[in-house]
């Protein structure tokens, strides 16, 4: 017996016809369908006509009945999206070709971990790619936090696109279409695990629908959860490795990480170094395991790579992720021309980090008084004295909870009419986000009470015990320099609090739109698609008081992931007009000839006004053949956080030190000695140092939107002697001026030494009079405008359906990017200028490119080369897919000092180069049609294909590239359907 006439399933179908009634539901606008990944419908206009409504395709607000138009559009359906064995969106899109640069993912654990995906179109970034579902903006632009199994398919236009959608759409729009006129329900469940027994995740969707001449209702519930996978359990990543050479020895490499040990890295007082009895031949030292640390003489040795602390063992490489989502979306026929809408989800998503124990420092606060019982020294370590350094192990790991929720409604009425006998068609709704995030910090002991108890102490006769002079209630004196003592072990947990903060955003946007036929030409109708909307934009933070930075030290009482609140909002008010021009038709050699012009009107309350427009062109001289091309003005406008971002701290790292061996004064080089002998101690041991990241209002920047253009010139042919194949090809090209950044602390340093003085007050070194004079306290680094960047490019893609055989129907696809141009100019028409050539090269952690990389993360990758290839077949109930992803090649590092990409500490010039990485995925299904169940299994990574290996002083994340790069390995994965 079917499933689908059971008595269950009969009443599940009359409680979803009486929801019907009372159901609204979503977008009013009909999306084009595509079953490839990019153009590959070979049917003329004139069949499609007689087959297809007008639809709305992503890059336009023109209805028409042509699916090849001139935005380059690539489509991923709901088949290719089951078919990678993903839970996630953002895992999905991230795998396109046009995707590049630094993104975020739940792999990143460092400087991540909030479950979270980014999308960076053309390396630009997340910021300057567009999130909609349905064509309408969304709150929370993580496509993780859009229910997978409401989406019918992805539209991803890889084209400007600010004159149709306003501000972010600069690399493209990613367009999440979601299912309609449902009929039914379905259950799935899926699991997996990698092939080192860990990684599981599992979930489950279940969808249920129906529609009538009424309208139609839908919903559903989806759950997944993914566990955290450590850095140790895989041999490329369980231990901080660097690589190190010099002029005088060879190239070499060596498990390090951090020098802030488990053992300390102490500074010695200047009368403990030399080569006499008791004295050591270096200027830091670190305890000898077992030692107490109280005997100067014979409890230290010189500090050296081997003692640093390999952090590596307790990251992760995978981050945990729960998430729960409710969705509901329906529609209601008013009358015979007027609807009501709706579509509304919620996410609730809980996730976290793990890094290692924490650290205690004199650069992070920390003051051991020169009087404290402990201290053998007899002198003061502080940020103006000594310098301390050392990790917190017996505090425990550092760690943090998130959990955030994403609230998403849009709704409204449209409808359509006939104006002088052309059809139209309005839509007025309303769009509603609440996004709250709450995050729970773990691990990170609390400062002042910490300095309490290194502060002046003595010995109390009567008790046998160390006791503070300063009588505080609670103090705790411990041994600083043995923080495996009992004492100081009970002190070190005693000081660790846990801290919450949490971040609010509401987003409301009124939107009109219409659009039908003016009048007629000889080539077809003249159309137009007008619209205006109102947005809102509103942020708030709320920081626990323990993590509220102290501007003047960066510090706070939780010593280091200090943050400020965060408040303020603006609204933008827009107007557009999209007119579509059919020149010639049907002649020879112009089968086709179109335009469109468009243009868009914002004003927004914090910057002023801006202009768009876009000017495409189609022109079909055969059937077979169409030929088009794109020019579009692109902006993005300053967000919230750009502007009114408060100080929170950073740990950035510097490649280079410009006032190293100076010789003259230099404004970037204040303290610094000037007779030849300075070395930055932080560059030369490959460390982080202390930065101070802000928004533009509170570093005194003036800030304004980027600007720029945006190309696109490229052919679709689908030649009718090879039915099924379809092949495409688009030049772009695209630049932007002012661009917005957070200017990182190496670029404010480079920029300060090269002239451009504004920066210099933002560099905060240890005064000449200090115990390390010149070196790096902090560098502020706030967003502003800051230089060009020009990308260029071209994409590829083709699409075959062979005949079909007996043993099969087969459809073989390929899509690929090629970059030939991704270039950053740091400060253009001034002294200070220096143009970063990145494309074909990596981007290491602590560069002037990486710093403004622009999706985070710490790290950038620009290969050349991108693409994906797949071979379907399909024969009866059987199924099976191949797919291939491939990274192509690149190098770390140039010869060009100007460059600033050093992979080898300690000597420039160094390139390393990498091969192609290609990874293959499988899957196979089965449908039991008895019993209206599918079973389908996977297998990604199928060759178990290891990620380069980048070295821990090129990256923040596994000794490689998280963002671009499989750390899994071979993941096996199945999933069971049930419809009813």
């Amino acid at each position: 017996m079917k499933l689908g006439v059971t008595k269950l399933s009969s009443a599940v179908r009359l409680a979803l016809s009486l929801g019907a009634v009372i159901a609204v539901g979503a977008s009013g606008t009909v999306f084009a369908q595509d079953t490839g990944s990019q153009d590959t419908t070979t049917k003329p206009s004139q069949e499609k006509a007689q087959t297809l409504q007008t639809v709305v395709v992503t890059g336009s607000h023109i209805r028409r009945v042509d699916l090849e138009t001139s935005n380059p559009v690539v489509t991923i359906d709901a088949a290719q999206i089951k078919a990678t064995g993903k839970l996630t969106l953002g895992d999905i899109v991230q795998q396109l070709p046009a995707v590049t640069g630094g993104n975020i993912n739940p792999q990143v654990n460092n400087s991540g971990g909030t479950g979270g995906s980014s999308i960076g179109l053309r390396g630009l970034g997340a910021q300057r790619t567009l999130i909609l579902i349905d064509g309408k903006r969304i709150i929370n632009g993580d496509p993780n936090s859009i229910p997978a199994d409401m989406i019918e398919r992805i539209e991803v236009l890889t084209d400007g696109a600010s004159s149709v959608y306003g501000s972010d759409a600069i690399g493209g729009v990613v367009n999440f279409i979601l299912k309609k006129d449902y009929q039914g329900a379905q259950f799935t469940v899926n699991y997996g695990q990698s092939g080192h027994a860990d990684g599981r995740s599992k979930g489950y969707t279940f969808t249920f629908g129906q529609t009538s001449d009424k309208g139609s209702i839908m919903g559903g519930v989806d759950y997944n959860k993914t566990e955290a996978v450590l850095a140790k359990n895989r041999d490329f990543s369980k231990n901080a490795v660097s690589i190190y050479g010099s002029s005088q020895t060879p190239i070499y490499s060596y498990v390090g990480g951090s020098s802030f040990p488990a053992y300390g890295r102490v500074q010695l007082p200047s009368q403990y170094r030399g080569t006499g009895p008791g004295q050591y031949n270096c200027k830091n030292v670190a305890l000898n395991p077992g030692a107490s640390g109280q005997n100067i003489a014979t409890d230290y040795h010189c500090f050296t790579n081997a003692d640093k602390y390999n952090y590596a063992t307790v990251n992760l490489i995978q981050t945990p992720q729960e998430r729960t989502s409710l969705w509901l979306k329906g529609t209601y026929n008013l009358g015979d021309h007027v609807q009501t809408y709706m579509d509304a989800y919620h996410n609730k998503t809980s996730s976290g980090f793990q890094l290692a124990p924490a650290l205690l420092g004199s650069i992070y606060g920390a003051v051991i008084s020169k009087d404290a019982y402990y201290n053998p020294f007899g002198q003061e370590y502080s940020g103006a004295g000594l310098d301390y350094r050392a990790r917190l192990v017996s505090a425990g790991n550092r760690s943090a909870n998130f959990g955030t929720t994403t609230d998403q409604i849009h709704t409204g009425f449209k409808g359509d009419f006939n104006l002088l006998n052309h059809d139209w068609n309005w839509d007025v709704g309303m769009s509603y986000g609440h996004f709250s995030q709450q995050t729970i910090t773990r691990g990170l002991p609390n400062q002042e009470k910490i300095n309490a108890d290194l502060g002046p102490s003595h010995l109390d006769p009567a008790t046998g015990k160390v006791v503070c002079d300063s009588g505080a209630a609670g103090c705790m004196p411990f041994n600083p320099f043995n923080l495996f003592d009992p004492n100081s072990v009970a002190a070190l947990q005693a000081a660790a609090v846990p801290a919450i903060s949490n971040n609010f955003a509401i987003e409301r946007v009124y939107s009109a739109d219409v659009n039908g036929g003016l009048f007629d030409l000889p080539a077809g109708t003249v159309q137009l698609a007008a619209g205006a909307s109102y947005r809102k934009e509103y942020t708030r933070s709320e920081i626990d008081p323990l993590l509220l930075i102290d501007p003047a030290t960066g510090n706070c009482t939780l010593g280091s992931q200090c943050s400020s609140p965060l408040r303020g909002g603006y609204n933008v008010k827009e107007a557009y007009a999209e007119v579509f021009v059919p020149i010639l038709s049907d002649l020879p050699f112009a089968q086709m000839l179109n335009v469109t012009i468009g243009d868009r009107y914002s004003k927004y309350s914090t910057f002023g006004s801006t202009n768009n427009t876009k000017f495409a062109v189609e022109y079909r001289p055969i059937t077979d053949l169409l030929l088009r091309g794109t020019m579009s003005e692109v902006f993005r406008a300053p967000t919230i956080g750009n502007v009114f971002g408060a100080p929170i701290s950073d740990a950035p790292k510097l490649s280079s030190d410009p006032c190293d061996g100076i010789t003259a004064a230099n404004p970037a080089c204040v303290g610094v000695p000037t007779n030849g002998s300075f070395v930055n101690q932080d560059v030369a041991l490959g460390q982080q140092i202390k930065g101070i990241s802000s928004g533009s209002q509170y570093a005194g920047f003036p800030l304004g939107p980027e600007k720029g253009k945006s190309f696109d010139l490229g052919f679709v042919y689908s030649p009718s002697y090879v039915p099924g194949l379809s092949l495409s090809a688009d030049a772009w090209h695209l630049y932007l001026n002012d661009t917005i950044s957070s200017i990182g602390a190496q670029t404010v340093l480079d920029l300060c030494y090269n002239g451009a003085t504004q920066y210099c007050p933002l560099i905060t070194r240890f005064p000449a009079s200090s115990a390390n004079p010149g070196q790096i306290a902090q560098i502020v680094e706030p967003t502003g405008n800051l230089g060009r960047t020009d990308v260029a490019g071209v994409d590829f893609s083709g699409r075959y359906s062979l005949p079909e055989f007996s043993f099969g129907k087969f459809v073989v696809g390929l899509d690929a990017t090629y970059m030939s141009r991704y270039d950053q100019q740091t400060a253009p028409g001034t002294n200070a200028n220096t143009v970063f050539h990145d494309a074909g090269h990596f981007m290491p952690f602590g560069s002037s490119q990486a710093s403004t990389c622009p999706s985070g993360g710490g790290v950038c990758l620009f290969p050349r080369w991108r693409g994906n290839g797949f071979v379907n077949w399909n024969l009866g109930d059987w199924s099976a897919s191949w797919r291939m992803r491939y990274i192509g090649a690149f190098r770390n590092g140039s010869k060009s000092p100007s460059q600033d990409t050093n992979p080898v500490q300690g000597l420039p010039g160094v390139v390393l180069k990498y091969g192609a990485t290609i990874y293959n995925d499988v899957s196979l299904g089965y449908n039991f049609e008895p019993l209206n169940t599918r079973i389908d299994v996977g297998v990604n990574n199928l060759f178990d294909k290891q990620p380069p290996f980048l070295y821990a002083n090129n990256t923040l994340n596994a000794n490689t590239d998280p963002s671009d790069f499989d750390l899994q390995g071979r993941y096996y994965w199945a999933r069971v359907t049930v419809s009813f």
